[in-house]
């Protein structure tokens, strides 16, 4: 497994059966002091009791798995977790002082055996008094791990009020059986880790259309030649080799997208995203739809269209954060979309439920990859959630993408929810999706879609 540097609410399966968590800052002379612990969390989302808290007098937790190995590390025998313990919350707290004061903190996970660095997550903190850099979670008997960032100004007593943890007050032994000192002697056999998900065998390659690429402009063929090789390496690295699906493209098009709009950045995902379904589809064709109060089918995006289809329905300055313009624009062309009947409101489950009821009554015999592109500002929290709980048996892989560090809801915490009988959603987010370069991006978009798909088979959703 390689190391993963992620974006808030992004996560990585964790393979390896003990893994070290450490936080890492420049001490300032001036700085606070920092305490670093791990809060153990049952399937309620509640700490484990007393024992639910290591950290300060506490080294360790009772069964000795997880425990303190410095002042700035937690150490995990994840195979030796009481079952019990379904997520680990990793945390830093200071008391004269705030978190912003940090320079550079950052959360790095590494393989406990090897060394290996296996995520990397730079905290943004600020006011905050504690915060939670990242979690290790159960997921479909899977270890994963997700970048978490969530603070609080009012220290430990408010992330325990989320999470009802008590501050340790005296050291807790471990037992006798699960000890640290007799759970890795250096002559035990290595613990066995949870399976990596099966590498799925390349499908029989279907020959391109050339034709499409080669009616593309110089630039733009060259562009997406390339990214169509990072997309394939990207899919290989993960298992998923040859591999082939139907692509729609989902943009939010709510009123505090415009500037994201007029600066040209939708439109440089939508050439990004076309290289994607160029690599993907059978035909190369990508579905589209854009949504802010209501949903809105766009006509679906063939290559050989796509320098004509970015300026006709990627449509810079009908966008605004105070509404739409008030007079119809004259002339629409085929297919294109009056964007004042969309509206201005984020209305998430109404585009969710649409694409769905599409691919309901478009049955294809590939599975599909929804690419969902969103600022965030979503409210509609119980209503997105029972959208995408009822999607789960259905041949769909949702990939959430936040453009910015906004409030994304239910979205960030999705796949920490229980009750799934597989893992149908994916999320992370960017500061500035322009910076992130195609070969980290393709891999963050496709990083949890392989995996989806071999929980799918085996659940018998996907053939």
């Amino acid at each position: 497994m390689t190391s993963s540097s992620l974006g808030k609410g992004a996560n990585v399966i964790v393979a390896a059966p003990e893994v070290r968590a450490a936080f890492s800052w420049a001490q300032a002379p001036d700085g606070p002091e920092v305490r670093v612990w791990a809060v153990l969390l049952g399937a309620d989302g509640r700490a484990l009791g007393d024992g639910g808290a290591v950290g300060g007098p506490r080294p360790a937790d009772p069964s000795g798995r997880i425990r303190l190995s410095g002042a700035r590390t937690v150490d995990a025998d994840l195979a030796g977790l009481p079952p019990e313990v379904e997520r680990i919350l990793l945390c830093a707290t200071v008391e004269d002082g705030r978190l912003g004061q940090l320079r550079g903190l950052e959360l790095l996970l590494t393989d406990g055996r090897t060394g290996v660095p296996l995520a990397h997550f730079p905290v943004d903190a600020g006011r905050e008094t504690a915060v939670v850099g990242g979690e290790l979670y159960r997921r479909a008997g899977q270890w994963k791990f997700r970048a978490v960032g969530q603070g609080w100004d009012t220290g430990w007593a408010g992330l325990t009020a989320d999470h009802g943890a008590v501050e340790p007050s005296g050291a807790v032994e471990p037992s006798d059986e699960q000890s640290p000192a007799t759970t890795a002697p250096a002559t035990a056999p290595p613990a066995t880790a949870p399976p990596p998900p099966p590498h799925l065998p390349p499908l029989q390659e279907t020959p391109r259309t050339p034709a499409a690429e080669q009616a593309l402009p110089v630039d733009i063929r060259k562009r997406l030649s390339l990214r169509k090789q990072q997309v394939a390496v990207s899919l290989e690295k993960h298992g998923a080799a040859g591999v082939r699906a139907r692509v729609v493209l989902v943009l939010d098009a709510s009123g505090s997208m415009s500037g994201l709009y007029r600066r040209g950045t939708v439109a440089g995902v939508v050439e990004r995203m076309a290289a994607v379904a160029a690599q993907l589809a059978e035909d190369g064709r990508m579905h589209a739809w854009t949504f802010a109060t209501h949903p809105a089918r766009l006509p679906d995006l063939h290559l050989a269209e796509l320098p004509e289809w970015i300026p006709t329905h990627v449509r810079v300055g009908e966008l605004t954060l105070f509404g739409r313009p008030r007079k119809p624009r004259r002339g629409l062309l085929p297919g294109q979309v009056d964007m004042r009947t969309v509206g201005i409101q984020n209305e998430e489950q109404k585009v969710i439920a649409e694409v769905r009821a599409h691919v309901r009554a478009h049955p294809v015999a590939d599975p599909t990859l929804v690419l969902f592109f969103s600022d965030g500002g979503v409210y509609r929290n119980a209503a997105i959630e029972q959208e995408l709980r009822a999607a789960v048996e259905e041949p769909v892989f949702w990939q959430f993408v936040g453009l910015g560090q906004a409030d994304y809801g239910v979205l960030e915490r999705f796949d920490t929810l229980p009750g799934r009988r597989v893992d149908n959603v994916g999320f992370f987010a960017v500061d500035d999706i322009d910076l992130i370069s195609d070969p980290e991006l393709y891999d963050r978009l496709l990083t949890e879609f392989p995996s989806w798909l071999a929980a799918a088979r085996r659940a018998g959703i996907l053939r």
